[in-house]
């Protein structure tokens, strides 16, 4: 059983009527399974930890960010343009949500998400 799956994705609408809304992009995600749980690095450039909401409600991980546009004055040529990225897994109940944690390192987002101490894999010993 997968411990997180991806659900269907939608937009973001800018809550303050004086932003434009920006276009959702998905974060492009790596999740990597261990002993002790899992790890999924999300990739969000240009996203400062104050742009960062990652929420948990009902078994779905909602990972949020923006983009903040550079200086405008004066640009001469832009490929980066501001974004709003947005994502959501639901996660597997063996996860143990009260203790997720994340960090933020170069636009690399990494959350550990801890299995239950039942899910854990264990050695019995025979007598």
């Amino acid at each position: 059983m997968n411990a997180v799956t991806q659900q269907e994705e939608g937009t973001t609408v800018c809550p303050q009527p004086a932003c434009q809304e920006l276009p959702t992009v998905s974060p492009k995600v790596n999740i990597i399974e261990n002993n002790d749980g899992y790890v999924l690095e999300a990739e969000m450039p240009g996203v400062a930890k104050e742009g960062l909401e990652i929420s948990l409600e009902s078994g779905e991980l909602t990972i949020s960010g923006r983009r903040q546009p550079g200086p405008s004055a004066n640009v001469l040529y832009r490929e980066s343009n501001p974004a709003d990225y947005r994502r959501v897994f639901e996660l597997d109940p063996s996860i143990e949500t009260g203790k997720i944690s994340a960090s933020m390192v170069q636009g690399i987002l990494t959350l550990t998400l801890p299995k239950a101490e039942k899910a854990q894999p264990r050695r019995i010993a025979v007598n």
